[in-house]
């Protein structure tokens, strides 16, 4: 009698699991700023592409939210938590519905055939790793990727107050490139580049050295604050729109639309194929 193929086992370490709620609001509204196209187009026949909440937690809620939030924009979106920890997806399971599940999971997503990933988001999963560990998992999750599909990876402090992600696309040719460094602020903690440092992703947070491209990124960004501080007196949302405009008139390529900025959320536009090693230094386009 054949055998039934194992299931391949989750790759991937078990985190704390700790979140709140609404913890990963920002995330979801960035995504419908950033891009909306991603999130309305349909599946093809017999297809299906989800966005994915790997690493969820302790609980479901922030998969359902995600669901919550991006169903505004497309209402039959699809939407998969992936958790590690068998005993978090059972907790999961009663929350089920026809466009929402719960698996066991790691970095080799648990999609069965005729399923692919639109977005994933991945947030404080990759903080507790090594560094030299980061770019294999970006690179396995892109294999699930359909051409054109997105992962926002970073990390974000208890309450998703300031959080920074490396956002990373799936190019035609089945590559993964990195597209941008983004910073987000609600503004409740005050502004100025140093308090997103505590938050940088795995792949920066040790990098703040001389000669470093963060660290080069983070130096200006703060002259480029110092320089507009009398802005502050309008508010610090004009003085952070202010210094992103300083920013990029040091020569740094920074998003200046004033929406986003408005909003608290600063994009550092890069560019490299992440098998180069482009989530650790700028690379030519």
């Amino acid at each position: 009698m054949p055998r039934t193929p194992r299931k391949p086992r989750p790759q991937g370490q078990i985190t704390r699991g700790k979140t709140a709620r609404n913890r990963l609001r920002r995330v979801d509204n960035f995504l419908c700023l950033y891009d909306p196209t991603l999130i309305r187009q349909p599946d093809p026949p017999g297809q299906v592409s989800w966005y994915v909440d790997l690493g969820y937690g302790e609980e479901a809620f922030t998969a359902l939210e995600s669901a919550e939030r991006l169903r505004r924009l497309n209402p039959t979106l699809p939407v998969l938590g992936v958790e590690i920890d068998p005993e978090r997806v059972q907790r999961a399971l009663p929350f089920e519905d026809e466009r929402t599940r719960f698996r066991l999971g790691g970095f080799n997503l648990p999609l069965q055939p005729g399923e692919s990933a639109r977005l994933i988001r991945a947030f404080n999963v990759l903080r507790q790793y090594e560094e030299s560990e980061v770019q294999e998992s970006l690179l396995t999750l892109g294999e699930r990727l359909i051409p054109g599909g997105l992962i926002i990876e970073g990390t974000s402090d208890p309450f998703g107050r300031i959080w920074v992600a490396n956002l990373l696309r799936k190019q035609a040719d089945g590559e993964l490139w990195v597209e941008g460094l983004l910073f987000s602020t609600n503004f409740r903690w005050g502004f100025e580049p140093a308090i997103f440092q505590p938050r940088l992703p795995k792949n920066f947070i040790h990098r703040m050295l001389p000669g470093e491209t963060i660290e080069a990124f983070m130096s200006a960004w703060k002259q480029a604050a110092l320089a507009t501080i009398a802005v502050r007196t309008l508010g610090l949302r004009q003085w952070f729109i202010a210094a992103a405009l300083a920013l990029r008139d040091l020569g740094w390529p920074v998003e200046t639309r004033k929406r986003p900025l408005r909003q608290g959320y600063l994009l550092w536009k890069r560019s490299g194929r992440v098998r180069d090693g482009a989530l650790f230094r700028d690379l030519p386009s």
